[in-house]
């Protein structure tokens, strides 16, 4: 039996697991189970695969899609780029390779969301996830502004503040990285003039959960085009499980 999972510190609210095994049944693939592994720290890794010599590959959530970085013995160069890894295959003799699938699942996500529109883009957070949307937008060509609480987290970066200063005219496509808004605290969201989106903007929320964030609620009063994270999670899960069984 192949054994694939995620690991993580916290996974109780994870997607993985069921998605992988609706996957399994679905598709009929019998050898294969997902399980969630957390980890006290992302060194536990290393140990989690010499235990399990049928592990295959695991997907990584927060905290360790950096602190991964170091144990492993090849990094593809998309995930080098973005400086973050999410997805991990285990190769024979227990070679351990990084990849990026957030990338894949957001750049292919935003592309049907924008059809053939290249907008300016406000991205709204500089954490681990902001990495992999922004090396997607540098591929798409679509010139992009980071925002966070605090100046000086990327060059060129604004703060909330500094970016009242600035109509959202000038940033037709803004999206959001940052965990606002997210189930429970579901009345959460970034600090916006919201009163200036229009049917222009397109709002791409990495929120899932709930479905429509306040950041989209506020968005589609305003008659902006708006649409949460979910496909971008579907899309970068099958995107590791295309990882996991490529040939070695």
């Amino acid at each position: 039996m192949r054994q694939f999972g995620l690991i993580g510190k916290k996974l109780s609210h994870s997607f993985s697991k069921k998605y992988f095994t609706e996957k399994f049944a679905r598709e009929h693939i019998a050898d294969a189970a997902f399980e969630l592994y957390e980890l006290p720290q992302a060194q536990d890794f290393l140990a989690l695969v010499a235990r399990l010599p049928q592990l295959r590959g695991v997907t990584v959530t927060i905290p360790y899609k950096l602190e991964v970085m170091p144990l492993l013995h090849h990094i593809a160069a998309t995930a080098r780029r973005i400086g973050a890894v999410n997805v991990i295959k285990i190769g024979p003799g227990g070679r351990l390779s990084g990849h990026n699938s957030d990338y894949v699942g957001f750049r292919q996500s935003l592309e049907r969301f924008l059809g053939g529109v290249r907008p300016r883009a406000l991205v709204l957070g500089t954490g681990g996830a902001s990495r992999a949307v922004g090396t997607a937008l540098e591929d798409l060509g679509l010139p992009h502004t980071y925002v966070s609480r605090e100046a000086g987290q990327r060059p060129g970066c604004l703060t909330y503040q500094g970016l009242k200063q600035q109509p959202l005219a000038n940033y037709p496509l803004i999206i959001n990285t940052t965990p606002l808004g997210t189930y429970p605290n579901v009345a959460e969201c970034p600090d916006l003039a919201y009163e200036q989106l229009g049917p222009g903007h397109f709002l791409y929320d990495l929120v899932y959960n709930p479905e429509q964030t306040e950041l989209m609620r506020r968005g589609a009063a305003q008659g902006a085009q708006v649409k949460n994270g979910l496909e971008m999670l579907y899309l970068q899960a099958e995107e590791a499980w295309r990882i996991w069984n490529e040939a070695d």
